[in-house]
Order: structure tokens, then sequence, then C-alpha cells
């Protein structure tokens, strides 16, 4: 049985990530290799690079901000706080900050994301 775990992720971990945007690993262990949780933040008026995630089903969760989604061969689509994304396994996406302010995100991957599944399209 996994023991119970507290993990307190600082903003001073954020780190710029090749796709265009900051990331807080948030939880991504082999402690719960299931899934992975970190927070992405979006400059205004900038976007993530086109990705895909190979064998990942990615889920944003939209906490601040504005933003305009791109998945697949679906239209862009608005979306702000609270809104839901799911992402299928190797499906093109990418998200554009379409305010003012930062867009910021969570998001929860499963199986775990691992850098080596991130395909740049």
């Amino acid at each position: 049985m996994p023991r119970p775990l507290i993990i307190r992720p600082e903003q001073e971990q954020e780190v710029w990530f090749e796709e265009g945007c900051y990331i807080l690993e948030c939880l991504n262990s082999q402690a719960d290799p299931q899934t992975s949780i970190a927070k992405a933040r979006v400059l205004p008026g900038t976007a993530t690079v086109r990705h895909f995630l190979r064998a990942t089903t990615e889920r944003y969760y939209i906490l601040e901000g504005e933003g305009v989604v791109e998945i697949g061969e679906e239209p862009p689509t608005a979306v702000g706080p609270g809104d839901v994304v799911l992402i299928p396994p190797e499906v093109r996406q990418r998200i554009c900050n379409a305010g003012s302010g930062d867009l910021v995100f969570l998001c929860v991957c499963t199986p775990r994301f691992k850098a080596e599944n991130y395909v740049s399209s």
C-alpha cells in the first residue's frame, strides 16, 4: 500500500520549458506513477509550441486568465477559469494566452508526464 505523501511545491521551483511556458512541477514522482500535476503559466500575447504527448492523456484545468486552445482538428476554442480541456494521447495541441494577464492552468497527466513522451510538432 502506498504511503501518504504531502508535497509543497515552491514558486521559485518554476522553470521555463521549451514548450513556451513556465512550469512548476507539483507532483511527478515514482511514488505516484499513475499521475502527474504541473502548474503552467503562459505570458500575455504568447502561445505554447504545437506538440503532443505519446501514451499520455493530458487535462488542462484553467485557473486564471483567458486562452484559446487548439486540439487536433477541432476549431480553436476560448477557455477561461473553471474550464477543463481533455487532450488524448498523440493529439496535437497548443494554447494561446488571449488576455492581458498570465494564463495559469494545471496540467494533469495520466500516466505521469515523462519528457521522452513530449514531441514538438
